[in-house]
């Protein structure tokens, strides 16, 4: 095969070569790995959990930054572009490192397949190692104990929640999702949980691996007023007069005292001010997540897709203040757990504006306008062929003092994003 020239040319041949796009086990991927040949030369940070692993690193990220180190961060899924997902020293990897990383990645792999995520992986790995970093931070994609992020090794590992999603994989009960988000931990390393609850299956798979787990609310947390925060550890120091991240949203404390608590494990490796703390989290940004964007009506997007995240949205909205009218320009996969997610949004919401997703895991309008039906949304209902669609619609009917509310996925918000860019 003549390997592509064009970042748009692999990910075409990724797409069409393996259409399962999970496929959970490390034996391929390890072998693949090892094929490669890259050694890790700087400390790992893996992020793992059902929601919040994005803030973490994007708040982990500019923390890091700030110190003056060069730092990897790998996540998914995107929004607009590929290389949003491998960013290098604070900016998007180039077409051109990442065609070469698919390349090698290619050659190293021989006759083992590779889903498009294990491919993608591999080449962040790659991209890395060619880059000079001091740091590298990677997102689990999906559960923990067999995902591809889990055959590097990380010098420290987080799990921000645990919550029911991807229950065909994960299993069906919060203690056997839990077993599998601690698989990042290592034995005789740091293991931090921001979920002040853990499922106890978390809290036993890292005391049988001897990880030094340090969990929100017991080892580490937090307290504040309207004005700011501070964060302290049990036994330990306390850091006050802290001012709040710049990403919004009621949850980001949690996120932003687990990336303290990581810093604080890592001191030795990675040495962190308290000044560079400060800068990182008043200069992070992440689209997508609880992002208001300038200009009225007011627009909100969130990526929320299940009902842990929907109550967190559901807070946060309350949070804003009065708006006469609350539009929301909703669309969802097929596999997620959409009536969860309406019962806790429902109230909240004057105008329903529902977008039928591509793909084959993509809920059509219909489907969605029946749940809502169903579960007693009230307002009205609309069902638009696209995000985008009923993105235009709705900036047609919202009066300017209004409110509107993109959420239900990735693919949600990223059409809405693509649509607004195009203006």
């Amino acid at each position: 095969m003549q390997l592509p020239e064009t970042l748009d040319g692999w990910l075409n041949v990724l797409e069409a070569r393996h259409t399962q796009t999970i496929q959970l086990g490390l034996d391929r991927v390890r072998a693949v790995r090892d094929a490669l040949q890259l050694p890790q030369t700087c400390p790992v940070i893996t992020v793992g959990g059902t929601n919040g692993k994005g803030s973490t690193c994007a708040l982990l990220e500019s923390v890091l930054l700030a110190a003056g180190y060069r730092v990897g961060v790998y996540t998914s899924p995107h929004l607009l572009r590929y290389n949003e997902r491998v960013r290098i020293d604070g900016r998007d990897a180039p077409d051109a490192l990442l065609v070469d990383a698919f390349g090698e990645v290619e050659r190293a792999r021989g006759e083992i397949p590779l889903t498009y995520f294990e491919h993608g992986t591999l080449a962040a790995w790659a991209a890395f190692s060619r880059s000079g970093l001091d740091a590298i931070i990677l997102e689990v994609g999906l559960g923990g104990r067999l995902d591809a992020v889990n055959v590097f090794e990380p010098d420290c590992a987080i799990v921000t929640s645990v919550a029911m999603d991807h229950m065909d994989f994960l299993g069906d009960t919060r203690e056997a999702i839990g077993f599998e988000k601690a698989g990042i931990f290592r034995g005789g390393r740091p293991a931090i949980c921001s979920d002040p609850m853990p499922p106890e299956s978390l809290i036993a798979h890292a005391e049988a691996i001897g990880a030094n787990l340090w969990v929100s609310g017991r080892d580490f947390g937090f307290s504040g007023d309207q004005n700011q925060w501070a964060f302290w550890i049990a036994g330990g120091s306390r850091r006050g007069g802290l001012a709040y991240p710049a990403l919004r949203g009621t949850n980001q404390l949690l996120n932003a005292a687990a990336v303290m608590a990581a810093c604080e494990a890592l001191r030795d490796v990675l040495p962190v001010p308290m000044q560079a703390v400060r800068q990182g989290f008043m200069l992070v940004d992440l689209p997508g997540r609880f992002q208001v964007l300038p200009g009225r009506p007011t627009v909100v997007l969130d990526v929320a897709h299940n009902p842990q995240a929907a109550g967190v949205l559901g807070e946060n909205l309350a949070s804003m203040g009065f708006f006469p009218e609350t539009w929301a320009v909703m669309g969802m996969l097929a596999d997620k757990d959409v009536a969860g997610v309406v019962r806790l949004l429902k109230d909240r919401v004057d105008h329903w504006m529902v977008a039928s997703l591509p793909g084959p895991r993509g809920l059509g309008a219909d489907a969605l306008a029946a749940i809502l039906r169903e579960c007693g949304a009230g307002g009205d209902i609309h069902e638009c062929a696209s995000p985008r669609e009923a993105y235009a619609h709705t900036r047609e009917r919202a009066a300017e003092g209004d409110r509107i509310v993109v959420f239900g996925s990735f693919l949600t918000v990223a059409d809405v994003l693509a649509a607004r860019k195009a203006q």
